[in-house]
């Protein structure tokens, strides 16, 4: 689904356990008994497109998997990336992206993971078994996900009986498919959040033609 698609009304919104915004001001809606997914439309500033394509060149095997805080992420991230003036903007945003998940769940640090993919990472819906997550792909093809009252829980792991999630009764129709975009930044309810369990927002990495990768940033919560 397009930006202009999600674009919707608060109360349509709410039916889906969605909230969206063209402004940071969204994400601390998570918050909200009511909402299972948060999402800042934004369109990435073209230095960090430029940056976000050198590294998918540069490092096509790129997995970072490392514990951050405001203060230390910019280096530890250069150091797997490289320090230069093409990859500062990107350096940068994720500086500012970490800033903002720690102050938002008052985290001392926080689980920081970039990968290059070149295939889907998880290609069945499913849940997370955290508190919340904050995605955002860089380049390429983004995070799929369903709205809570379209999706038929019992299908999902062992529930799907082998089936492709297509077959399975998971959901009713392609059309329930919602999808982000490259830049956008979410906050994903898992079932780990508090009084959660069983509503945890269902997702999947996208499909990927041939040849084509992307560049996935996620932030969990660490335990100090």
């Amino acid at each position: 689904m397009s930006s202009a698609a999600l674009s919707v009304d608060s109360l349509s919104q709410a039916a889906d356990r969605c909230v969206v915004n063209d402004s940071t001001s969204a994400l601390p809606e998570i918050y909200r008994d009511d909402i299972q997914i948060a999402v800042w439309q934004r369109k990435l500033p073209s230095a960090v497109e430029l940056a976000a394509a050198h590294v998918v060149e540069t490092k096509p095997n790129l997995q970072l998997s490392v514990a951050v805080n405001p203060e230390n992420v910019s280096s530890l991230v250069s150091s797997a990336i490289g320090e230069n003036e093409i990859n500062k903007p990107m350096l940068d945003d994720i500086a500012t992206l970490v800033d903002m998940f720690s102050c938002l769940f008052d985290l001392k640090h926080v689980g920081l993971r970039l990968s290059t993919l070149d295939r889907a990472m998880c290609s069945r819906f499913h849940v997370d078994i955290v508190p919340c997550r904050l995605l955002t792909t860089y380049s390429g093809v983004a995070t799929e996900w369903l709205a809570h009252q379209q999706v038929d829980r019992s299908k999902l792991g062992r529930g799907n009986q082998g089936k492709p999630d297509a077959e399975s009764g998971l959901y009713q129709t392609e059309g329930h498919i919602q999808r982000l975009v490259q830049g956008e930044v979410a906050l994903l309810k898992g079932e780990h959040w508090a009084g959660n369990e069983g509503a945890g927002l269902v997702h999947r990495s996208p499909a990927m033609q041939a040849g084509t990768r992307r560049l996935l940033l996620t932030l969990d919560f660490v335990d100090d």
